[in-house]
């Protein structure tokens, strides 16, 4: 005779609380228990008493047994996590350990880009709220991916130059792990102060002070400091032989000119505007809004524009002319709270690796002579002047 398979209770906690967009740390206040004891009620570990049960039940609004049922073994737990935005599910996560500063889930999910085989995932998304939390089935031992989601960090910012500092970071400490999150400079900021990253590469040029960067990391963060990645030429992206004969800002309100402009927030459109200004020109409509420097390139060399602002090194990659306009910094702005990060401190030492300065500048394009070096402490500005909204 074949024994009936041991019943295991299924808890229904986290979906039922996602499904109504309420946080972990709200309904373990409305029950009295700590976000502890309830991560534990939610991920099946722990089996709460008849009271508690009932408590959990009326704060969500449905019955006992539509919170617990009973069926055969369980599936492996889940772990709750915050993203960004909403995921569907099945999408593919890397997790790191970032304190929210609304109060949320200490896990931040990050999601890999569609079709990327060489980044592991650590979890794949099961339920996903409109606010961002979410449940993600570990692919390992959940007790494995917690562990190595505390040594890694988020680094967010659009220069691909930055893939090669994260790949010579990993070769320099492989016990720390960066994962990188593709977003314009500004974007890129807001989400470190946003605790979605736990650093930021950017570019963002401040006409008014003739600054680079700091004037927006003051408006964005508390005390962080911004360390020197790289130098590189700031310009136009022209097509090979340059047939427009653009010579520079001037060139780009004429009609037989067709421009590839970037996004909002971009450090590329923040410097493209100042030029346009500086020329006594409007905004000329654009054929095309590239996400990135390298899809800018791509714009002008398939022939779908005759110029876009971008660095040198974009020029170079993709055989295209240039005509540079100015000399910008890209640097790493790097919070306080997450100075002393493994993660972080892989990238700021392999920025200072000889390897890497020999990698980077072989590319053409890049200045990594101070890369890693301490530039500038930036302390909150109590009469911040710029704003960080993205305007169109």
């Amino acid at each position: 005779m074949t024994a009936d398979p041991p019943l295991t209770l299924h808890p229904h906690v986290r979906e039922r609380r996602q499904a109504l967009g309420m946080g972990a740390a709200d309904l373990a206040r409305q029950v009295g228990i700590s976000r502890q004891a309830l991560h534990k009620i939610e991920v099946g570990a722990s089996v709460p008493a008849t009271l508690l049960a009932f408590r959990l039940a009326a704060a969500l609004h449905v019955r006992v047994d539509d919170l617990f049922t009973l069926g055969g073994a369980a599936q492996a737990p889940t772990l709750p996590a915050r993203s960004a935005a909403p995921l569907p599910p099945g999408t593919r996560v890397a997790l790191a350990r970032l304190p929210d500063p609304a109060g949320g889930e200490d896990l931040l999910a990050v999601p890999l880009p569609a079709g990327s085989f060489h980044v592991p995932a650590d979890a794949t998304v099961t339920a996903t709220a409109p606010d961002g939390t979410l449940s993600a089935r570990p692919l390992a031992p959940a007790d494995e991916v917690r562990a190595a989601a505390a040594r890694t960090a988020v680094l967010t910012g659009c220069d691909p130059a930055l893939d090669l500092l994260v790949t010579h970071a990993a070769r320099l400490d492989p016990a720390a792990r960066v994962v990188l999150h593709a977003a314009s400079s500004l974007p890129a900021l807001r989400a470190v102060a946003q605790g979605q990253a736990h650093a930021a590469g950017l570019h963002l040029w401040d006409a008014a002070s003739g600054t680079s960067n700091l004037p927006f990391t003051r408006r964005a963060l508390g005390p962080a400091t911004l360390f020197t990645l790289w130098t590189w030429a700031q310009g136009l992206l022209l097509a090979p032989g340059n047939p427009r004969g653009v010579r520079g800002p001037a060139d780009l309100g004429r009609a037989d000119v067709r421009l590839a402009t970037r996004e909002p927030g971009s450090g590329s459109r923040l410097l493209l505007d100042g030029w346009l200004r500086a020329a006594g020109l409007p905004h000329p409509p654009a054929v095309a809004v590239a996400g990135s420097p390298l899809e800018a390139a791509s714009l002008v060399a398939a022939g779908q524009a005759d110029a876009a602002p971008g660095p040198r090194s974009a020029a170079l990659a993709a055989g295209l002319a240039f005509v540079p306009l100015q000399t910008e910094r890209f640097d790493l702005a790097v919070p306080d709270g997450h100075a002393r990060h493994p993660g972080v401190l892989a990238l700021l030492g392999a920025a200072r690796s000889a390897a890497f300065r020999a990698d980077l500048h072989a590319l053409g394009g890049y200045d990594a002579a101070q890369a890693g070096e301490v530039w500038q402490r930036s302390l909150p500005d109590p009469d911040p002047p710029l704003s960080l909204e993205v305007h169109p």
